[in-house]
């Protein structure tokens, strides 16, 4: 299974393999980790999972949708460049080893 590493604020790392097809959102609200609340469930309506792509792994990315780059407009803590909702990246083999960093906040 492909592998995605989580960075809390403070640099704390955790691996973790997600079936393919399942969400970052989803894999990190499973399995604990803090960071991403996924308050409305993955379904593109909050931004409280909102995670920034580490920069080697931008250019990766499948196309962001109008919705979630409007959602991204809402979020509590600074958008950047690399800002996206984890609800919204499937795990691929093409993602495998993605890194992400959570906000300082969500919500």
């Amino acid at each position: 299974m492909p592998s995605v590493t989580y960075v809390d604020y403070q640099g704390q790392s955790t691996q973790l393999e997600l079936a393919e097809g399942m969400t970052l959102m989803q894999g990190a609200v499973m399995n604990g980790i803090e960071g991403i609340e996924g308050e409305c469930s993955g379904s593109c309506a909050c931004a409280t999972c909102h995670c920034y792509v580490d920069e080697s792994w931008v250019g990766k990315m499948p196309p962001m949708s109008e919705n979630e780059d409007d959602m991204l407009d809402g979020t509590a803590s600074e958008r950047k460049d690399n800002s996206r909702l984890s609800c919204q990246i499937k795990m691929t083999a093409e993602l495998d080893g993605i890194v992400i960093h959570m906000p300082e906040e969500q919500g």
